[in-house]
């Protein structure tokens, strides 16, 4: 349990929750759920340009990362379609992967197919299901695909003012405005209450949040005087209780409340906001292919890591079917942005394309 490891360590509660929020981000758990310790350390355990533990925001935005990923692919010969839809991944006669087939019958040919897709995605929509072993199927079908995330993008006309550091009389960016700010993480109970609350389907009445502001680093993502502030928040619940949907209502109860507990925090923050965009968990899994709305592709729990990670006997990024290899967060060391899964996938499949 993280609690009790937190416990051993440090005696400030505040501090200890602080700590806690990376435990479960991401994750239908609290501190106090065993195995929640690993997610902390898989938090803290890279690096950033040489700094241990340290994170960082992206210039431009996440985008821009993509955008660099892509431009040296490019420089290395490589093609890269958009807006194309994978129907399913071809097969030859050998029952080899041999390329996808696109939604609009186009055949991309190749001798190799990675899929950054999750596995659920990837072997379960997108692979001939008669060529996958029952029970490679049956435990993709198993994953916990639980997420308590709804991430909540706001466009602000000034910058918070916090009431535990106000702002200057000049309006400029203080040091906390360029890190991540915890509230309703005062102590690791609050986390453990807001969690029960969405057990029981539903949105926590005091839900964690993680408020960034990116712009105060990158001023280019928002017109001068204005801020982008990003609100990574949870728990809420993918089904709500009484089979209640996530519709305009629900969604905006709950931004409503998220924003009156910053209120609490910053006065003002409210009436500063000029819009919102508010995507909880079927909205992440229906515009990003997220299962459940699950980040990583699919909880980060001890019994779907490592060796089992994304099935006992495939955690080596090779699947059932040769030439399909799975490189995404889905795959072994799981999710965060670090690119770990697709080097070590992109290691294995040029050893077997060498081989070929």
């Amino acid at each position: 349990l993280l609690g009790q490891i937190l416990d051993q360590w440090f005696e400030s509660e505040p501090l200890k929750a602080t700590l806690a929020t990376d435990a479960v981000i991401g994750a239908m758990a609290s501190p106090h759920t065993p195995g929640s310790g690993y997610v902390l350390l898989h938090h803290v355990m890279g690096e950033l340009e040489g700094r241990r533990g340290a994170w960082g925001y992206v210039a431009g935005g996440m985008g821009a990362l993509s955008q660099a990923i892509a431009c040296s692919a490019a420089a290395r010969g490589a093609h890269i379609f958009t807006e194309k839809a994978v129907c399913h991944v071809l097969l030859g006669k050998d029952r080899r992967a041999q390329g996808v087939v696109l939604q609009d019958g186009t055949e991309v040919r190749s001798k190799l197919v990675l899929s950054n897709a999750s596995p659920q995605i990837t072997f379960l929509e997108l692979t001939p299901q008669e060529e996958l072993p029952k029970d490679f199927v049956q435990r993709i079908q198993q994953i916990d695909t639980r997420s308590p995330v709804t991430k909540i993008n706001v466009a602000v006309d000034r910058l918070p003012s916090f009431l535990a550091a106000p702002n200057t009389p000049d309006g400029q960016p203080l040091p906390h405005h360029q890190c991540s700010i915890h509230l309703n993480c005062e102590d690791t109970h609050l986390l453990h209450q807001a969690f029960t609350d969405a057990t029981q389907g539903h949105p926590s009445s005091k839900p964690m949040i993680e408020l960034c502001i990116p712009s105060v680093l990158d001023p280019g993502l928002a017109p001068q005087g204005c801020h982008v502030v990003s609100l990574f928040t949870q728990y809420t619940p993918a089904v709500l209780a009484g089979g209640q949907p996530w519709n305009e209502q629900t969604r905006n109860a709950y931004a409503d409340r998220v924003f009156d507990c910053i209120e609490a925090y910053a006065p003002g923050f409210k009436a500063s906001v000029i819009g919102r965009d508010i995507l909880t968990p079927p909205d992440l899994e229906r515009i990003f292919g997220l299962p459940g709305g699950n980040i990583f592709h699919g909880a980060m729990s001890l019994d779907q890591l490592y060796f089992a990670r994304p099935a006992p006997s495939y955690s080596g990024y090779r699947s059932p079917v040769p030439g399909l290899y799975l490189c995404g967060s889905g795959a072994h060391p799981g999710g965060g942005v670090m690119g770990a899964a697709g080097r070590n996938a992109a290691r294995v499949a040029l050893e077997d394309f060498k081989a070929l």
